[in-house]
């Protein structure tokens, strides 16, 4: 019996745009590789969550748990990639990951190779092993090889900036769905390290989502703090991450602490 896939990020987006509710796709960091930590953020009514393999203790097996687990909850799980290697993001893929962001892409070229990596021959470079992986269902998804773009979204990520000054034509390569700016890499490429709110940051952002923007993409942003968050959506960010499971967790412990006295 034929399967059919869940929406990919590009298309809940553009359904989040469309739909009554205003204001930006709204995201979460799952850092703790625990699929039941992942439950408990698919159930908090947010819009998506981004599974980290780049700065997380996540592995295949991790991931592959989370994406089963959160498949029963109306989120959309984007799985962050550790590298643009084209065989971590073939294996990726094979465990039914339908949202990839690829991390640290600072030009054009490096884009195209991303978009490659995600699609099959002759227009890519993604191994072929549908039959024996979660991607297609083990083959259950009909027409899954021909028609395998319809089911992968691919966001990529600028923080450096190199990437910033080549925003719009990183943007405008086929096959990229979004750009989400991490604003503390970014930082960092200027000399201005843990400063991801300082004035020439914030403008670094402003020119990333300018020229996304100009070349027709959604662009997003990882804003922790609520007053930059709503600043950068009002500056035209379509999706924004703000928060993490790990800082929830830190912050609230520590409250609870201070709560009794024990700080």
């Amino acid at each position: 019996m034929p399967i059919r896939l869940t929406p990919t990020f590009r298309d809940a987006l553009a359904a989040h745009a469309t739909g009554p509710t205003s204001g930006p796709f709204l995201g979460m960091w799952v850092c703790t590789a625990s699929p039941l930590v992942a439950e408990i953020c698919a159930g908090s009514g947010l819009d998506w969550l981004l599974v980290d393999m780049e700065h997380s203790p996540n592995g295949l097996e991790s991931v592959l748990a989370q994406l089963q687990t959160v498949a029963a909850y109306p989120v959309t799980p984007v799985v962050r990639v550790p590298t643009d290697d084209v065989v971590t993001i073939k294996q990726v893929l094979d465990l039914g990951a339908q949202n990839l962001l690829v991390p640290m892409v600072s030009s054009a070229e490096q884009a195209r190779a991303v978009v490659e990596a995600v699609r099959y021959s002759p227009r890519g470079r993604r191994g072929v092993g549908s039959a024996i992986a979660r991607s297609a269902r083990w083959n259950r998804v009909e027409g899954y090889l021909a028609h395998a773009d319809e089911h992968v979204s691919v966001l990529v990520q600028i923080e450096t900036a190199e990437g910033v000054a080549a925003a719009e034509a990183i943007a405008g390569v086929d096959g990229v769905d979004g750009v989400f700016v991490g604003p503390s890499d970014l930082a960092a490429s200027m000399g201005l390290l843990g400063q991801q709110n300082h004035p020439d940051v914030v403008a670094a952002v402003h020119r990333a989502f300018d020229a996304v923007r100009t070349a027709g993409k959604p662009v997003g942003v990882n804003a922790f703090d609520p007053d930059l968050a709503h600043a950068y959506a009002r500056a035209g960010a379509s999706f924004v991450l703000v928060g993490a499971d790990v800082t929830l967790l830190a912050q609230g412990s520590e409250e609870l602490a201070a709560r009794f006295g024990r700080t």
